[in-house]
């Protein structure tokens, strides 16, 4: 069995990494730098209980949260207008749309993590292929 991973390490067409190895304390830890993803944008935020998040939107990038640990409210609409709340756990999951606005805080007593990713430019359609000799076939299925 392998050694757990902490800082990143690089091979050829592959980063493994850990979010303890990208950084300490509150703030971004910056993925897609660590890993070298090219294709997307990908960090993971640590927030201290109670943090709010600036209040924003994008120009062209859709994004994906998915909380890892802790408790995130999700805030969407702007603050002058109408507003709608949803409370994420582990395993929450949130899309938004680039020119939605939105907020995230930390609603939970501990540290919150959650990753953020974005991207523009569309789904490529299932193209995961076994190479020859392989099976690709899923457990108990």
């Amino acid at each position: 069995m392998a050694d757990e991973v902490r800082d990143t390490v690089r091979g050829d067409g592959y980063a493994v990494g850990s979010l303890d190895g990208m950084g300490e304390g509150y703030g971004f830890r910056k993925v897609r730098r660590e890993l070298d993803v090219e294709s997307y944008g990908v960090n993971a935020i640590v927030l201290p209980p109670g943090y709010d998040t600036p209040l924003h939107y994008h120009d062209q990038q859709e994004e994906l949260y998915f909380v890892h640990q802790g408790q995130i409210e999700i805030r969407f609409g702007d603050p002058g207008g109408e507003t709608q709340s949803f409370l994420l756990g582990p395993g929450g999951i949130a899309r938004v749309s680039p020119q939605t606005i939105r907020q995230l805080r930390n609603a939970g007593d501990g540290d919150a993590v959650y990753l953020a990713l974005g991207g523009k430019g569309g789904y490529v359609g299932r193209d995961g292929r076994a190479p020859d000799g392989a099976d690709m076939s899923r457990p108990g299925g």
